[in-house]
């Protein structure tokens, strides 16, 4: 089976790779991510909804399953494409544009990701990616961390 760059299975069938639909809590926006990483997504996103910046859920700014290589690659498949990543207000937050939040935002969303074991696409070295929040733990790695969270 094919795998995405943090390693997880890899599918345009999304049942082989178990993707669920989940809603952000305190939001009525619904994602399709992989049955254990959406639970981590989706509790990020609440709390990002609740203390970052209200999710705004227009059409093209909120989504996470998606098959699909890596944005200028044609043989990398995106973390999206194992339903392990996930695109908030992608509006506000265009691929490569950088300083789309405040520092008190920035800080809240490095302490939010390293609650839920994500990692941030405004972190990233090269071509910044604000709006990108990706799993990078492993599925043992995920469930354990969703058993001492509560979720």
């Amino acid at each position: 089976m094919q795998k995405s760059q943090n390693g997880w299975p890899a599918s345009k069938d999304q049942a082989e790779i178990g993707i669920k639909m989940f809603i952000i809590p305190g939001t009525e926006t619904k994602i399709r991510c992989q049955k254990q990483a959406g639970k981590i997504l989706a509790a990020f996103a609440g709390e990002f909804n609740a203390q970052v910046e209200r999710i705004e859920g227009g059409v093209f700014d909120d989504w996470s399953y998606a098959y699909r290589d890596v944005r200028g690659s044609d043989s990398d498949l995106s973390n999206h494409s194992s339903g392990t990543a996930l695109d908030l207000n992608a509006t506000k937050h265009p691929l490569g544009k950088e300083g789309t939040f405040t520092k008190v935002q920035v800080k809240k969303i490095n302490e939010l990701c390293e609650k839920y074991g994500i990692k941030w696409g405004g972190n990233y070295k090269g071509r910044k990616d604000e709006m990108h929040f990706e799993i990078t733990e492993t599925l043992d790695e995920v469930k354990a961390r969703i058993n001492k969270l509560g979720l």
